[in-house]
């Protein structure tokens, strides 16, 4: 440890030698003045921790003194001595800022007990110094605001970041009730307010700060009380949180051009994503509806691969373009022998899905019987092989699918009304692409990528003309009706443009097809002439295929079994 240092300060050289030989007996290293002058320039040349000084000088006093001291070197300690004891001298000693005031005579003790106290004294002032020079500094540093006020709402203390993000905080405010001069729209006002009443911490995230001709920011803003020895709130601290960038960002983020294999920035989409998320982890049975076209498989696709059975196996099951024999198979397995052509044992897609997801497309194609059947399933999570009576347990999410409107086929009898709300526990709408126009850009824009890769062609982008057509039709098949326009158009395309010449005829003429939405038709009887007309063209087209008819109409299979007998024979 140092050498504490002394100066004395005295008129008389018999105290100055006393004094000194008593201090320095006790360890103290002491330097001597006669008079102010003299006892500032030590201070220039030295560095003390105490000052004795005597009131009474030949020129000046020491209370003068004193006032010097504490400008100079607000840390030293200054212990004032007077053989002609005064109270009004002593009290401005104490209000100046002196740690003690000695009468003479004064005695060894009382003088070494003095400068002790006042060395303990220099040394709490150090420290404090210290603390508030590192408090300062953090309180510089800080990226949040911090404004302190005391309990009338006077803004005593702010620091730079405060001024940055509060435009409010100008000279003109500061030392002001910050709570009632707010030129903003004072979104704030209210959480001061309240703890300087309540005396109670507080907080408001995302507060949308208005000021005229500044941009919006978004600022999380706590209040914290400020309370004295007795519990009081004197004050609160204020801190601001600017959190205008997180909020751009995050804005951004959520709207995603994507989600999984989807595509689509729309606020439809975002919504649909929203949900996915949501429900990715929920282990419940979800519907998915939409008009065909839409990409219902894509969102089971996104439930499973977002969820915690990502890792495991994703079975997908096309319920309409089985056979009811063969659905039952599919879905549960069979035993050897359990019917002709069963030479082995098959595992079902449940089997298959155990500890993954099931996705069970166009559900509501499947017959009254196989109805049943899933319906145990899905209450039970067990069923039996077909031609063995032995139970299988598993543990499969179920996902389903249809771009019927389930409700109506219930109501119509053909849909059982239990197993509809088996499998209506959550329900997920995608929604058509005429809903959704924004999002024809990026569509366009990805599937010419990819046709351009598969067709080894450049094409670039699409004509004004052509987008105007795009966005004029209706878009029945969705999706998928605009993935197989595009299509043709890359087969046909013989520049990096794709211009009206290239798009099907359904879309340039004026008496365009206006191909109803799917789940509109489903149940429709007889088909309207106009869609009995397409399929029959389809079918002329894809040289009977039923599968590739369906694929260029953007319908199902079944559809066109269902609806066959009314195409045209001639």
């Amino acid at each position: 440890m140092n050498q504490p240092a002394a100066l004395l300060v005295d008129d008389e050289p018999a105290v100055l030698a006393a004094f000194s030989l008593i201090l320095e007996q006790d360890g103290y290293l002491v330097r001597q003045a006669a008079s102010t002058a003299a006892a500032l320039q030590i201070l220039d040349d030295y560095p003390c921790d105490i000052a004795i000084v005597d009131v009474q000088l030949g020129v000046g006093t020491g209370v003068d003194l004193l006032k010097l001291l504490r400008l100079c070197n607000p840390l030293l300690q200054v212990v004032l001595i007077t053989g002609r004891p005064e109270i009004e001298t002593a009290a401005e000693a104490i209000r100046l800022g002196a740690c003690n005031y000695l009468t003479k005579p004064i005695q060894p003790n009382e003088l070494l007990n003095a400068a002790r106290n006042a060395l303990n004294a220099k040394r709490l002032a150090e420290e404090a110094d210290r603390h508030r020079a590192d408090l300062e500094a953090i309180f510089r540093s800080l990226s949040d605001g911090i404004l302190m006020l005391d309990a009338a709402g006077a803004l005593q203390h702010a620091n730079e970041a405060a001024a940055r993000i509060c435009a409010c905080l100008s000279r003109q405010v500061t030392h002001s009730e910050v709570c009632m001069h707010l030129p903003c729209d004072g979104a704030c006002r209210q959480l001061i307010q309240e703890s300087l009443a309540t005396g109670l911490p507080g907080k408001r995230e995302r507060i949308r700060c208005k000021m005229p001709q500044k941009q919006e920011q978004v600022v999380t803003i706590t209040t914290s009380p400020i309370r004295d020895h007795a519990d009081r709130c004197t004050g609160i601290v204020v801190v601001l949180r600017d959190e205008t960038r997180i909020d751009q960002l995050e804005g951004q983020l959520h709207t995603r051009k994507g989600f999984g294999r989807m595509i689509g920035a729309s606020l439809p989409m975002q919504r649909l994503y929203s949900k996915i998320e949501a429900l990715a982890d929920v282990p419940s049975t979800v519907l998915i509806q939409g008009e065909s076209g839409t990409g219902k498989e894509l969102v089971a696709e996104a439930l499973h691969s977002f969820g915690s059975r990502r890792g495991k196996a994703f079975v997908k099951v096309n319920c309409s373009a089985l056979s009811d024999a063969l659905l039952e198979s599919e879905l549960f397995g069979h035993v050897k022998g359990a019917f002709t052509g069963a030479v082995t044992n098959k595992a079902g897609r449940f089997q298959k899905a155990d500890g993954g997801t099931i996705f069970l497309d166009e559900i509501g194609d499947i017959s009254p019987a196989m109805q049943i059947r899933l319906l145990r399933v899905l209450q039970e999570r067990e069923f039996e092989q077909v031609g063995d009576s032995t139970t299988i347990k598993v543990d499969v999410r179920v996902l389903a699918a249809t771009h019927q409107d389930l409700t109506e086929l219930v109501r119509q009898g053909k849909f059982r009304e239990d197993l509809y709300y088996r499998l209506h526990v959550i329900k997920l709408s995608v929604p058509p692409l005429r809903e959704r126009m924004e999002d024809l850009p990026l569509l366009i824009e990805l599937f010419l990528e990819r046709y351009s890769l598969l067709f080894r062609k450049t094409i670039s982008g699409i004509s004004d003309a052509a987008m105007a057509l795009l966005r004029a039709h209706t878009w029945p098949g969705n999706v998928r009706e605009l993935q197989h326009v595009l299509e043709h158009a890359c087969v046909l395309s013989c520049s990096s443009l794709i211009d009206t010449d290239l798009l099907p005829l359904d879309l340039t003429t004026p008496q365009a097809r206006q191909l109803p939405p799917e789940s509109a038709a489903a149940g429709a009887e007889p088909l309207p002439s106009s869609l009995a007309g397409q399929i029959a063209e389809a079918l002329i087209k894809s040289g009977g295929n039923k599968s590739k008819a369906a694929h260029l109409l953007g319908i199902s299979r079944r559809t066109i079994y269902r609806h066959l007998e009314n195409l045209p024979t001639d």
